[in-house]
């Protein structure tokens, strides 16, 4: 079993590769493996991020078939169905390490920044519901908004949203709470640049 640290590590050196060179293996693929991943998975890491087409997890981390946990949706939030996803991989598999990934120039945080700072839009009651769980990391920013420009405040939101889902992960899961406690489990926070394929790991 891959310790948290080891995951780390090994996504680390995943992104690494994938700025350097891209990504691809081919062994990760082969239909060889496909057929040994048939009965069990052990993922070595669980990703909560964003569904944005350009922040496929396998690819900036350059991991292959069963290597990976991944959970999508818009704005890397923490809503229920993404904690009971991560706890099931942390309860079933034994996997160590949850990294919950943002990523510059989020959509998701860009909508809630303008919802809070401009007009008032059309939306959808399910969109709607998906910025309201946003919102609180970016509204203590908001204050601050005239001081530093759409720019900054996007990715300094981008930033807090990351910081307040990994909190909210230990705090509204007794299961993730308790393996913490234990020491069985670490959750990281990280941001991926759109613009170069680097991904920044926080407080790692």
């Amino acid at each position: 079993m891959v310790n948290a640290s080891e995951a780390l590590e090994r996504l680390q050196d995943g992104n690494r590769r994938f700025v350097a060179h891209g990504y691809g293996s081919g062994e990760l693929i082969a239909h060889s493996h496909i057929a040994a991943l048939i009965d069990y998975q052990t993922p070595f890491a669980i990703i909560l991020g964003c569904s944005d087409s350009r922040v496929p997890a396998e690819i900036v981390f350059d991991q292959g078939l069963g290597d990976l946990f991944v959970i999508r949706v818009a704005g890397n939030i923490a809503a229920e169905s993404q904690i009971g996803s991560i706890e099931y991989a942390a309860t079933h598999f034994g996997t160590s390490l949850v990294l919950v990934m943002g990523h510059t120039r989020c959509g998701a945080v860009e909508a809630t920044v303008d919802a809070l700072t401009g007009p008032s839009s059309e939306e959808s009651e399910n969109i709607r519901l998906l910025a309201d769980l946003i919102r609180p990391s970016v509204e203590p920013l908001v204050a601050q908004a005239a001081n530093l420009g759409r720019e900054e405040l996007i990715h300094r939101a981008v930033q807090a949203n990351v910081r307040r889902t990994v909190a909210t992960l230990s705090e509204k899961s007794d299961v993730l709470g308790g393996l913490i406690r234990g020491e069985r489990l670490t959750i990281v926070g990280a941001e991926y640049a759109i613009e170069t394929g680097e991904v920044t790991f926080f407080d790692a």
